[in-house]
């Protein structure tokens, strides 16, 4: 394991511009800018460890605003912001004035007077949440540059509906140390594959960030859903170009089996499909309880056609020594556990489970990297700093 030292040089080496941009979708990051989040990461990640106080700032808000239910990533987010030195805001839209008509920009800029940082949760919507990012970032460089605001909140895209950076960043950085680093991950065989849920609905996010992000280092990401359940046509054409670019290749296939053969990391996972998603966003927004019902209904109905894709000790036998490495973002569709039938067997996912602890618990490490990276020019001079200052926090 490198030094806390040793990553402080090696963030200071990559070129980045990450302090002049949101970090919204992964594949609008360069190879370097990417690499860099993650040693920031690592280096918080050891001064943590170490007890070593990593408080950037002495005081400032960070602003949270959850458009849908969230456990890991809402307190990896207030763990982040707190490791950081800044004390969290809940936005409530419900006891706002947004619920009276309040515009974005103003809204953007009445919340950020104090603000570090902004993460925004919205993935309901189809087309909308990461428009609607962009939205409050457009009004918050408004704000800057009129004088309203004294500096530039960051703003962290906590999932939305085309990616999930927090989450697919976290992966990365779990099979960064599972496999001793980024290199290794070179032409390994990824199996990222839809999976039966008794539930509808799921966000395409987590599967899109996957491919959207894996792909970026060399990897040989193979994808796997059954017919129809597709993928937002423009990611999935953004994977196949960043293979390219990569080194390593994206496969599409139409079975789990096919996927897991060889495989040396699934990642079995539930998701609406694409069409569905964008019929839902409009009866979400025509208030059509009565459709959403019928729409549900339809969707239970396909998914129970497909109840073998099941991730069971037969299917992990096809992996690469029967062994490959099981991911999931969390909560897993637990067959007899939390579910009757779901994703995973019981067994496996029982196999597995503290690795997907350890896959979580880069979270917070990456949201606060995310953070430091967008606020500061040159993050690892802050890193220095803390670390010859070395107070350690009373345990």
């Amino acid at each position: 394991m490198k030094s806390i030292n040793e990553l402080i040089k090696e963030i200071n080496e990559l070129k980045s511009e990450l302090h002049d941009k949101d970090f919204l979708l992964t594949w609008e990051q360069t190879p370097e800018e990417l690499e860099r989040v993650l040693k920031t990461a690592q280096a918080l990640k050891a001064m943590r460890q170490e007890n070593i106080a990593t408080n950037v700032f002495n005081n400032g808000l960070g602003i949270s605003l959850f458009r849908d239910n969230s456990t890991r990533t809402r307190f990896s987010y207030a763990s982040a912001i707190n490791m950081l030195g800044l004390a969290q805001q809940d936005l409530d839209e419900g006891k706002s004035q947004i619920a009276h008509g309040e515009t974005v920009r103003e809204t953007a800029n009445m919340i950020s007077f104090c603000a570090d940082a902004i993460g925004i949760r919205d993935d309901m919507y189809l087309g909308a949440g990461n428009a609607y990012m962009r939205e409050v970032g457009a009004a918050l460089d408004d704000g800057v540059k009129e004088g309203v605001l004294p500096h530039r909140p960051a703003l962290v895209n906590l999932q939305c509906d085309i990616d999930h950076p927090t989450q697919s960043m976290a992966d990365l950085a779990w099979l960064e140390e599972h496999f001793g680093g980024l290199d290794k991950l070179k032409g390994k065989k990824i199996a990222m594959t839809w999976a039966y849920s008794p539930s509808y609905g799921k966000p395409l996010s987590v599967p899109q960030g996957i491919i959207g992000l894996m792909t970026r280092f060399g990897m040989d990401v193979t994808l796997a859903h059954p017919e129809g359940y597709d993928l937002i046509p423009e990611v999935v054409e953004e994977a196949r170009k960043n293979a390219e670019a990569s080194g390593g290749s994206f496969t599409q296939v139409a079975s789990m089996e096919e996927a897991f053969e060889g495989a040396d990391i699934v990642y079995p996972k539930s998701w609406a499909p694409y069409q569905v998603m964008g019929r839902r966003t409009e009866l979400l927004r025509a208030n059509d309880h009565d459709g959403l019902k019928v729409l549900e209904q339809e969707c239970l109905a396909q998914n129970a056609n497909h109840k073998d894709w099941h991730c069971t000790e037969e299917m992990m036998k096809l992996t690469k020594a029967g062994e490959a490495l099981y991911m999931h973002c969390l909560p897993a569709d637990i067959t007899g556990v939390s579910c009757e039938e779901g994703e995973v067997e019981e067994s496996v996912f029982e196999k597995y489970r503290i690795a997907t602890y350890k896959e979580a618990s880069w979270k917070p490490y990456v949201i606060a990297a995310m953070i430091l990276n967008r606020k500061y020019q040159e993050p690892g001079l802050i890193l220095q700093e803390l670390l010859d200052d070395a107070k350690k926090r009373v345990k």
